[in-house]
């Protein structure tokens, strides 16, 4: 089976170059379970065994706890080949409410319940999901760095961060992965971050790549696709769905 659009190393692994964000797979305001709990797993399991995805994208606030759970309903045993990584550092007071939260105890106590959740021992690819601006930031990097550790993370990864995060963090730990918002309808991380990150040999995940459904209209979805690939050998795009016909659209036009 083909990966769609070929492959990168991501946190040690080679998983295909389009991975599956998964936010989409809740209810509205990423609240709650999804509409069509057995639509959401037939898009997870036909990502992996149809469309040759290995990279799987997720969150603890995705809910949340929902899409975790979902996932490990959907693929548990995982096959080897399979990263999913997912984010810790935000809460969900309510629908359409994100909150970060980077307390080392709250983070180290949003691991365990991932680990719980998927059925994992060890984490793939642990993000901060934001920067708590309440703690110093090299406290929550910190806290994710003894977890690794500990062998409850394998990669850690960082989310919504700028250069100057990134060379912050990176005296701490090895940034596996910079997972920012960019699109052509969002193109502004591409001037900055995307070069840092190509510099330092760190892969780049931009989630909402279609423009949060913008840039799905009209044959677009290759297009929009294709220009971030084309950013650099570093990109890996995780656009997501909740349908599994969007899901083969997306698969099929790279």
């Amino acid at each position: 089976m083909t990966p769609p659009a070929g492959t990168l190393t991501l946190a040690g692994r080679e998983v295909s170059r389009i991975g599956l964000g998964t936010m989409r797979l809740t209810g509205p305001g990423t609240w709650g379970d999804p509409a069509n709990v057995a639509e959401a797993v037939t898009v997870l399991r036909n990502a992996v065994h149809e469309h040759g995805i290995t990279h799987i994208d997720t969150a603890d606030a995705y809910g949340p706890h929902t899409t975790e759970a979902l996932i490990r309903s959907a693929l548990h045993p995982y096959p080897p080949e399979l990263l999913i990584a997912t984010k810790v550092g935000m809460v969900r007071p309510g629908p359409n409410v994100w909150r970060p939260l980077g307390r080392p105890e709250y983070l180290r106590a949003s691991v365990e319940q991932s680990l719980r959740r998927l059925g994992v021992d060890c984490l793939d690819l642990c993000y901060l999901h934001r920067n708590d601006p309440t703690v110093p930031f090299l406290d929550q990097v910190g806290a994710l760095a003894e977890l690794q550790t500990e062998g409850k993370i394998a990669h850690i990864g960082l989310s919504k961060v700028t250069p100057e995060d990134i060379d912050t963090a990176a005296s701490v730990i090895k940034v596996a992965a910079v997972q920012n918002k960019l699109s052509q309808a969002a193109p502004g991380d591409a001037e900055r971050t995307v070069p840092h990150c190509e510099a330092l040999g760190i892969p780049y995940v931009p989630y909402a790549p279609l423009g949060a459904g913008a840039l799905t209209r009209d044959g677009q979805i290759a297009k929009a696709l294709r220009w971030l690939l084309d950013l650099g050998d570093h990109i890996a795009p995780i656009p997501g769905t909740s349908s599994a016909q969007h899901l083969a659209d997306i698969a099929a036009v790279i």
